[in-house]
């Protein structure tokens, strides 16, 4: 990378012996999708190196940030499995630093006091407007000389940029990337409020930190030409950056929240497991040949920059839901259990299933889960597919339950609960063997007798193996639900 008038060399730091990434969100909102890439990202490549990532929340922006965005990004950080080392640094706490730097650059002529107006901005933007130019300072305060100050008026602290040649990003996913210097304006790193600007703090936070790769949304490429040149002004080596692509929507537009663009703890409250999102987010952007299933030991394995995409990736949302199902039936069924506890509460009616199943059932659950998981791809879905146990008599039905429950159908289901009655062994076994006599003796085929029968138990047209959903719900509801029917 480079910054200068003569195309003077900028040592990197990434000389340095142990990788530091860091993830910097700003706590104005939630850990978005978008954001939680980032972090993975960033994750991932510590973890490959053998390094560090780190967290800090940049909570400059007094009048937005909040406690409670603060906590939904750690919180969503640790849903999603991505714990950062060390403590979290707020970049706020450390506005003295960034103003003891600023310091030095007066001491040493690579800033300046400005004076101009507001009027006297907002007068250059609009005349570079009229003229088809970008907006651009024009440097008035540059190079006057301090008694000429204004009595009583605050300054602005200015970079002294340089005005000719280039400056080069050399990116790891972009690549040589230039930007001509007279397009870089003397940006200001201190307010005239005295407090530090977006690009003084992060430049200053960063080599504080050790950061060695900065690795962020495409959309931060131009700040990074503007605070590699705070860099070469400080005579600090620069991390090596890595600028990934934007996520779209699945139609190639900006991505909105009707695409997906929504906080971490949505996709939780939808039924996702952590582990499947992480799958899901690191082939945005992200590919190891044609491989699409990765457990977490072989991202980190696999994972490299240039294996990073310059071209902005599509978000689809029936994507996620193919990988987190295939997760779901992939998992233990004890694993599967725990993430279904500990997601229980965020899901919707979670905490009132939550309630009955703590009243006794758990091991029908349980004993449900292999069958349940095969047709379930989110946890929603797989609590959904159990709420037949939870379901007061008598049971109302959906259409389609409703149009199997035929007159002749309920007389044909009056007929089986008297036959069941007299079973010794209510197990799905015993139960399989007597309705399929059952069918056999009335001369009609099983899903005859089976689709009834489900309607009828559960409401649904579908639902788990109907001799499973028996057995769960036991002798006495199962007959009470049969003689719900014609009551």
């Amino acid at each position: 990378m480079c910054v200068s008038s003569r195309k003077s060399e900028v040592v990197s730091s990434s000389m340095s012996e142990t990788v530091v990434t860091r993830f910097a969100p700003s706590p104005t909102g939630f850990l978005h999708i978008g954001g939680a890439r980032t972090a993975l990202f960033n994750w991932l490549f510590a973890k490959a190196k053998g390094g560090k990532m780190l967290l800090r929340i940049e909570d400059t922006d007094r009048a937005r940030s909040t406690e409670e965005a603060i906590a939904a990004i750690m919180d969503g950080l640790d849903w999603l499995g991505l714990k950062w080392d060390d403590e979290p640094v707020f970049q706020f706490s450390r506005a003295e630093r960034h103003r003891a730097v600023v310091e030095e650059m007066l001491s040493a002529g690579r800033a300046y006091r400005c004076y101009a107006t507001p009027e006297e901005l907002d007068q250059m933007r609009q005349q570079a407007q009229a003229e088809g130019r970008p907006p651009r300072y024009d440097g008035r305060w540059r190079d006057r000389d301090p008694s000429e100050a204004p009595a009583g008026r605050a300054p602005a602290i200015r970079l002294k940029a340089p005005r000719e040649g280039e400056t080069t990003v050399e990116d790891a996913v972009q690549g040589h990337v230039v930007f001509p210097n007279a397009d870089l304006d003397d940006l200001v790193l201190l307010r005239s409020d005295g407090t530090p600007t977006y690009m003084l703090a992060v430049v200053v936070d960063d080599h504080d930190m050790g950061v060695t790769h900065v690795i962020r949304g495409v959309d931060h490429l131009t700040n990074a030409a503007r605070q590699m040149q705070i860099y070469a002004a400080l005579d600090w080596p620069v991390p090596e950056m890595a600028h990934i692509p934007l996520i779209h929507g699945p139609d190639g537009a900006k991505l909105s929240k009707r695409h997906g663009a929504l906080g971490v703890e949505a996709y939780r409250a939808m039924g996702y497991l952590p582990q499947a999102l992480r799958n899901y987010l690191v082939r945005l952007g992200w590919s190891a040949g044609d491989k699409e299933i990765f457990s977490t030991d072989e991202m980190i394995s696999l994972f490299e920059l240039d294996g990073i995409g310059k071209s902005a990736a599509r978000f689809d949302f029936a994507k996620l839901e193919n990988v987190n199902g295939q997760y779901m039936r992939s998992m233990d069924n004890a694993d599967l259990l725990a993430e279904f506890r500990k997601a229980l509460p965020y899901l919707p009616g979670g905490a009132d299933a939550e309630a009955r199943l703590d009243a006794g059932l758990w091991p029908v659950f349980e004993r449900l889960l292999p069958a349940l998981k095969e047709r379930a791809k989110t946890l929603v879905e797989l609590l959904e597919s159990m709420e037949f146990l939870f379901t007061p008599r008598p049971l109302s039905f959906d259409e389609k339950a409703s149009g199997m429950l035929t007159p002749e159908a309920r007389a044909l289901m009056a007929e089986l609960g008297a036959n069941l009655v007299a079973l010794p062994n209510f197990s799905a076994a015993s139960v399989e063997r007597e309705v399929r006599a059952f069918a056999e003796r009335k001369g009609v085929k099983l899903g005859q007798v089976a689709q009834p029968l489900r309607a009828a138990l559960t409401g649904r047209a579908v639902s788990p193996p109907i001799f499973d959903v028996l057995e769960a719900l036991g002798r006495d509801e199962s007959l009470a639900r049969l003689a719900d029917l014609n009551a």
